[in-house]
C-alpha cells in the first residue's frame, strides 16, 4: 500500500521556474501546457525575466515535465507560498556517498511550511532500485562517515517507530517513496509533525528497502521499520523561497544553470559538461 499517496494539498505552493523563452509565442505554448491541467491552480509568465510561476498541487517534477513538453528547458529556482510570510524553506541534495566519481543515486527534496504548521515535502530521487524505499529525517547533519554518521531517526519525543499517518511515531518517520521501473521516485507529501525550522541542519536518508511502518514482526520494526541499510543521504539546508534565487551560474563548478540542467541527475555523465549544451539566454 502506498502510504505516501497524494492527499488534499492544504497550501498549493508556488513554484518558480527559470524557463528558456524569447517571445510571447513561447509563453502562450507554456500557458496552454499548464492551464486547465488537474492540480494546476494558476500560472504567471514573465518572458523578459524568463520566469514561470505555477501554483499547483502537482509535484515539481510533474510541473517541470509539462513545461518541457513545449520544447523549452526549465529549472526550479524557488518554492514557497504567498500565504506563509517569511517562514523558512529547506532543501536537501541526496546522493550516494560510497562510490567516488560514480553517483548512483541522486536527487533533491524541498520543504516548505503551510498555514497551520503543516510541512509540504516535495522531491525526486533517481538511481533507486524499483519499488518502495524508506524515507526518514535523521537527527544529525553529519556525513563524515557517509550515512552512518547521520544518527538515528529524528525522535525528540522518544516514541516508537511508526508510519506518517500515526500519532505514535518518530517525527522523522516519512514512510516510503516508490521508485518506478526507471529508478525514479517522485513524491509530494504533507506532514503535521515535521516543522521545517526544526529539521534544518539535520539529514534526509533513503533506505534500501521498504519501511514496514512499525507493523512487522522483526525486532527492528519498532525502531527503524526494518527498511535495510542507509542507501543515500543529504543534509537539509536553508534554501531559497520565491524570488530569492537570482543565481544563473552555479558557484560550485561555474556552469550555467542550463548546463547544469542538461547533466544527467545520476550516473557517470553527472560530472561531465556536454559540449553540445545550447547557449543560455542570459
Amino acid at each position: 500500500m502506498n502510504n505516501l499517496k497524494q492527499t488534499a494539498i492544504i497550501c498549493p505552493p508556488q513554484l518558480e521556474f527559470a524557463v528558456q523563452m524569447t517571445c510571447e509565442s513561447c509563453a502562450n505554448k507554456i500557458r496552454a501546457a499548464l492551464e486547465g491541467k488537474p492540480g494546476v491552480k494558476s500560472v504567471s509568465i514573465d518572458v523578459g525575466k524568463e520566469e514561470v510561476l505555477v501554483e499547483s498541487a502537482l509535484t515539481t517534477a510533474e510541473v517541470q515535465a509539462l513545461i518541457e513538453s513545449t520544447g523549452r528547458r526549465a529549472v526550479l529556482k524557488g518554492i514557497g507560498s504567498t500565504e506563509q510570510g517569511e517562514e523558512p524553506q529547506a532543501w536537501s541534495s541526496v546522493y550516494w556517498p560510497c562510490c567516488p566519481g560514480w553517483v548512483l543515486s541522486r536527487g533533491w527534496c524541498a520543504s516548505s511550511s503551510c498555514p497551520g504548521g503543516t510541512a509540504l515535502i516535495d522531491g525526486t530521487i533517481d538511481g533507486l532500485e524499483p519499488g518502495p524505499h524508506g524515507l526518514h529525517v535523521h537527527t544529525l547533519g553529519d556525513l563524515t562517515q557517509d550515512c552512518l554518521s547521520c544518527g538515528e531517526h529524528y525522535n525528540p519525543f522518544g516514541r516508537r517507530h511508526g508510519g506518517p499517518g500515526d500519532s505514535e511515531r518518530h517525527v522523522g518517520d516519512l514512510g516510503n517513496v516508490f521508485a518506478g521501473p526507471d529508478g525514479r521516485a517522485s513524491f509530494r507529501l504533507e506532514d503535521s509533525q515535521i516543522k521545517v525550522w526544526d529539521v534544518i541542519g539535520r539529514s534526509l536518508v533513503v533506505d534500501a528497502g521498504e519501511d514496514d511502518l512499525g507493523r512487522g514482526g522483526h525486532p527492528l520494526s519498532s525502531q527503524t521499520g526494518n527498511s535495510g541499510e542507509r542507501l543515500a543521504c543529504g543534509i537539509i539546508a536553508r534554501s531559497a523561497g520565491l524570488f530569492q534565487n537570482p543565481k544563473k551560474i552555479c558557484a560550485c563548478d561555474g556552469v550555467t544553470l542550463w548546463e547544469e540542467r542538461d547533466r544527467p541527475i545520476a550516473g557517470k555523465g553527472r560530472n561531465k559538461t556536454s559540449t553540445e549544451t545550447p547557449a543560455a539566454h542570459l
